[in-house]
């Protein structure tokens, strides 16, 4: 363990050579890349877990600390992540579980300290955040059995279940989706504000709205965009596109994201809108990238370059925009330690100070405004004078700084609960209620994703759309409801370039409207690995114990790539167990022939959905469902395993004498 937390401390230089090691802090921000982040400084606190939330946390004791920070050093080289937020969190837990347990040392934990640990996590987080905690705390324990710093091998999981958010019915999910998904209050007064507002800051945040609202961008992306972004072509049919140019977050290649021809005009009028407020301060950070000693000075007052000494008055007016407080010229000259001479009566500074001064306040790795993306200050779409979107402090007119994802959201009134004013409370939009409309722009993200899941749109299209690399991320931004799921397959009924299957057909001399009959036919809809089950349990119970393949109240949708992989995986497992199932009937053992049976049906099946999900011919959206499934209902078993009556099976007592409610029925063809 020593030699451990020796090598880390001073052999390796992650977070830089100079890194202050046994401070509680560690500022990472000019080594960790965090998009859209602005001028927020990213700090590493070793704090425990009780005082995490002080204004003066308490570190984590020695020799805990040391094995942790240690850690943290080691494992962002290994496995570098943005935000060790989770990683310090999990060691916030395990270091409260080993001072509870009152062993000597980190060396001395094991699986019972980790599920102390665990159960904390539990306690203090929910839903997703736990079990991402958790696992980061399974990584922790596999991290040190590997490299055998406990004094006994550690063999320990993660308890913390992923929570399973596929439920589309009920009060979670209408919770879990309302917090997902901006209010229709919402999504009618972003509209309103962006073509009524008149300050430039709502403007500026209604217009990046507009953005959002156009495809499901992250805010980090939006806020890396290029001045130049706009790209206009045309369609193969002649007609005109306008698209965006991205530069996605996750590892996608840069793209164009082509704007519906609706949205287009929206998008146009929004980048005008912004271009038109950002002007200026693009056209500072080009002054710098060209004269990087010399402070940029408007065109009437480039004469004050000749002076030596300037005047207070002189100061505030090279500094800031418009007019500001009498005392600001003095203040600022003393909070940037720019040193002030007395003469004749008056106070004056050196050019040569203030012009130091307000360079280095320019942003840090200034003239690039993201060097992971390669965008400069100066070719940025969104980049504003210091303090330009502040409500109560002067704009700087010689100095310029990014747009950050807080400001933004601030705006759109995630802060409203803490008094904060949004614009929508500028501009007197409220919920029906009267409460203060939040919206957070990750939630528009949402909002599309469940629009074009709805739509039918391929996931493969989905994933593409939203810049991700693994369409299995589609599953966390499909909020569509059970209702509009039934909906989708209630349409596809009769409708054979929609639906394969029976369902594709209505039946023949049917007395009841097509609507009619769909409603009847599929009443709910929930999901399942394969795809959606229309059974109606107010009637029955699953009458097939969950053997989805084998029913006909089972249907699928393609273009959902996860569940056509389920598909195909469970395809292999049928083969592997038929051929058990073969093996052993071969071997004579008593009822292995109706287990072959079974799973012969199972292949046949599973290899038909395949041929029809792995189909050009058949459209994305499409429903499936297959044919000639045998339904044998609870009655039938009854009948068939019945015990005898007056010497004969029930089956034949029913066919012989009908009950009174049956008598009477025609069951002919016509």
């Amino acid at each position: 363990m020593g030699e451990f937390i020796a090598m880390s401390r001073s052999q390796l230089s992650i977070f830089g050579a100079d890194l202050p090691f046994d401070d509680i802090a560690w500022d990472v921000t000019n080594t960790t890349q965090q998009k859209a982040r602005g001028n927020q400084r990213v700090r590493i606190y070793f704090s425990t877990q009780e005082t995490v939330d002080d204004r003066l946390p308490a570190q984590m004791a020695e020799p805990f600390v040391s094995f942790a920070k240690a850690y943290v050093r080691y494992m962002q080289g290994m496995r570098p992540t943005k935000n060790p937020a989770f990683r310090v969190t999990a060691l916030r837990a395990l270091d409260a579980a080993h001072r509870q347990s009152g062993r000597l040392g980190p060396v001395m934990m094991d699986g019972d300290t980790f599920n102390r640990a665990a159960r904390a996590i539990a306690e203090r987080l929910t839903g997703v955040t736990a079990y991402r905690v958790g696992a980061q705390l399974e990584l922790i324990a596999k991290f040190m059995s590997e490299h055998r710093l406990t004094g006994v091998p550690l063999a320990w999981r993660n308890p913390i279940k992923r929570p399973i958010d596929t439920t589309r019915v009920g009060p979670e999910f209408d919770t879990r989706r309302s917090e997902k998904m901006p209010s229709q209050a919402a999504l009618e007064a972003l509209p309103k504000a962006f073509h009524i507002s008149t300050q430039p800051n709502d403007v500026l945040f209604s217009s990046i709205a507009a953005i959002l609202c156009s495809a499901p961008d992250r805010i980090n992306e939006v806020l890396l965009l290029a001045e130049n972004c706009e790209v206009h072509d045309k369609t193969s049919s002649g007609k005109g596109a306008y698209g965006l140019r991205w530069q996605p977050a996750k590892g996608a290649d840069p793209m164009v994201k082509w704007v519906i021809p609706s949205m287009a005009p929206i998008v146009v009028e929004a980048i005008a809108k912004i271009r038109n407020l950002t002007a200026g301060a693009r056209r500072i950070a080009l002054w710098y990238e060209i004269n990087p000693e010399r402070l940029y000075l408007p065109q009437g007052l480039e004469y004050l370059r000749s002076r030596e000494l300037l005047t207070l008055d002189e100061i505030q007016r090279a500094i800031l925009l418009e007019e500001g407080a009498p005392s600001f010229a003095r203040l600022w000259c003393s909070a940037n330690n720019v040193l002030l001479i007395k003469r004749d009566s008056r106070v004056y500074a050196r050019f040569a100070d203030v012009e130091r001064a307000a360079i280095a306040l320019l942003p840090a790795g200034f003239p690039l405004l993201n060097a992971e993306v390669g965008i400069k200050f100066s070719e940025a779409l969104i980049v504003v004078r210091r303090n330009e979107l502040h409500s109560a402090k002067g704009t700087f007119g010689c100095v310029i700084e990014p747009v950050n994802i807080n400001q933004v959201n601030t705006a759109l009134g995630t802060r409203s609960k803490h008094g904060v004013e949004s614009i929508f409370d500028r501009l007197g939009l409220t919920e029906p209620d009267g409460s203060r409309i939040r919206v957070s722009t990750h939630q528009f993200r949402h909002y599309l994703n469940t629009l074009a899941q709805i739509g039918g749109m391929s996931q493969l299209d989905i994933a593409k759309w939203s810049g991700r690399l693994d369409v299995r991320q589609n599953e966390a931004y499909d909020h569509v409801t059970a209702d509009q799921m039934v909906a989708k397959i209630r349409e596809s009924i009769g409708d054979q370039t929609l639906m394969f299957g029976p369902l594709a057909k209505l039946p023949k001399n049917i007395p009841i409207s097509r609507d009619e009959f769909a409603r009847l036919k599929i009443p709910t809809a929930h999901t399942t690995d394969f795809g959606f089950c229309v059974h109606d349990y107010t009637m029955t119970p699953c009458e097939r114990h969950a053997d989805c393949v084998n029913c006909n109240e089972h249907v699928c949708v393609k273009g959902d790539k996860g569940k056509a992989m389920m598909v195909k995986h469970r395809l292999q497992d049928a083969q592997e167990l038929l051929e058990r199932a073969e093996a052993a009937t071969a071997k004579g053992y008593y009822g292995a022939d109706r287990w072959m049976d079974h799973h012969k049906k199972t292949v046949l099946r599973l290899t038909q959905l395949t041929e029809i999900l792995d189909n050009p011919a058949v459209p994305v959206g499409a429903v499936i469902q297959l044919a000639d499934v045998p339904v044998v209902s609870w009655g039938e078993h009854a009948l068939e395993d019945g015990v005898a009556l007056d010497g004969r099976s029930a089956k034949t007592h029913l066919e012989a004498s009908p009950p009174r409610h049956l008598k009477g029925i025609d069951n002919g063809n016509d």
